[in-house]
This record gives C-alpha cells, sequence and structure tokens, in this order.
C-alpha cells in the first residue's frame, strides 16, 4: 500500500490474531487510500466477526469508512454478551467442533453441526439461509462475506469453549430438551414403546427415558448421566441467571 497513514490500536483480546509487529499500543499503518476501514482491519489478521466498536479519533464510524491520513483508529472487542439482531439465536458449528455442539445440545441450546467437511462455502451459505451464528476456529471461514453472523472459538479446549460461547452470547438454557446426537426436540417416551430398541440390561434397571423426535433416538440416565449432569450444573450455576 502507498497512501495515507493512520494510527491502528488494537484492543488486547484482538492481539492474538495481528502479526507481533501490530500489537504494540498504536501502530502506524499505510492504507490504500480507497479501502474501507473494515478492510484495513481484516488486512491487520482481525475477522469483523471479532470487532466491536471502531472509533476514529474518538468518534464512533463503521466499518465502511474509508481511513485518511493522521487518523487515529481504536477497534474495540465485541462487548457480552452480545446482541444478535434479526433471528432467534441459534448456532452452525464446523467440522472441528463436534464436542462444542454435543454441549450445546445437551444444555437445549440449538447448534447445527456438520459432521463432514462440507467446505467454506457451504458452510457460509447454510450460515445465510437458515440465520445461524457459525462458530468456527478457521479465521478465513469468518471472514467469508456471505456469513449472516459468526464468532471466533478462542480455545481448543471443550470445557473453555463452552463457557466461552455462554458467556459471549447468553443464550437460553433447557437442558435435556434436544437430541445430542441430531439436534432434534426430545420427548418423554415410557419404556413399552420403546422397548425394541433397548438391550436387555437396560429395559430391565431403567424406568425413565426420553426420545428424540426426529432421529427416534432413545436416552435414558446411564453409565455416563453423572459427568453430563456436571456439565449441566456447571453451566447453570455460571450462567443460568443471564440467559434470556
Amino acid at each position: 500500500m502507498n497512501g495515507p497513514e493512520i494510527h491502528l490500536t488494537l484492543a488486547p483480546e484482538l492481539h492474538l490474531f495481528a502479526a507481533p509487529e501490530r500489537r504494540a499500543a498504536r501502530t502506524r499503518t499505510v492504507t490504500d487510500g480507497s479501502s474501507s476501514l473494515g478492510h484495513v482491519v481484516e488486512s491487520a489478521g482481525v475477522p469483523l466477526t471479532e470487532v466491536g466498536r471502531l472509533l476514529v479519533d474518538g468518534h464512533e464510524v463503521p466499518a465502511s469508512h474509508v481511513p485518511r491520513a493522521g487518523e487515529s483508529v481504536e477497534v474495540q472487542g465485541v462487548t457480552r454478551p452480545q446482541q444478535v439482531p434479526g433471528a432467534p439465536l441459534r448456532f452452525l458449528l464446523d467440522v472441528h467442533l463436534g464436542t462444542l455442539a454435543r454441549r450445546l445440545r445437551l444444555l437445549g441450546v440449538d447448534a447445527a453441526y456438520e459432521n463432514e467437511d462440507i467446505g467454506d462455502p457451504a458452510l457460509a451459505a447454510r450460515s445465510a439461509a437458515e440465520r445461524r451464528v457459525l462458530l468456527s476456529r478457521d479465521r478465513g471461514l469468518l471472514r467469508r462475506r456471505e456469513i449472516w453472523a459468526g464468532a471466533y472459538v478462542y480455545s481448543d479446549r471443550p470445557d473453555e469453549q463452552l463457557r466461552d460461547v455462554l458467556g459471549r452470547f447468553a443464550p437460553a438454557l433447557a437442558p435435556w430438551t434436544r437430541c445430542t446426537a441430531c439436534n432434534g426436540p426430545l420427548h418423554e417416551a415410557d419404556k413399552d414403546s420403546v422397548g425394541d430398541r433397548l438391550e436387555h440390561g437396560t429395559h430391565r434397571t431403567y424406568d425413565v427415558f426420553a426420545q428424540c423426535s426426529d432421529c427416534e433416538r432413545v436416552y435414558w440416565r446411564g453409565a455416563h448421566h453423572a459427568r453430563l449432569e456436571r456439565i449441566v450444573t456447571d453451566a447453570l450455576d455460571e450462567f443460568g441467571d443471564r440467559a434470556a
């Protein structure tokens, strides 16, 4: 680039996206004189999904603002909890976030998931068509213009990923109401109606069952229930009162 020079400051939480030389409190950045501020920020490595307010000389501007020479630009992170207007809050997760998808479903959060790599264009198109917030650790995917809304998942550890998403979006929690396999709604089922789907030991030992209305998978409080109960309890203790 060979155009107006501006001074760019990134919020500390955005430093991980930028090259080391752009992590200083104030860095000199040369623009081309025609690109938007949003393009300049993305060129610095920061997906716009992670950007909150953009301030130029202390005044908020849209991402479409074209920087002029000498301007001081402050790039803030998103405000939490983040509001996503225009549709019921629901998510779409890429192929690398299967555990997070199952945990969100466990809490009753609408979380669509692709267990095969269908490619970035198809994921972005589904986000737009179904108006879902696309969750990913792929910065390139989050930069695709066609996505409806998106968010970077900052950790590679499922416990931290779940806390990150719940803290950022504050979704309403309704544990044990969604199928963790397909995202469909669960309903109570009596033993007789699902008996042909149960092994003999399960049929003899358990009396309370739920079944998915979509894929017909059957659930009961089996050997893994204590671990799942702990995930639910921890989420409700920390985020249940905030969810709306």
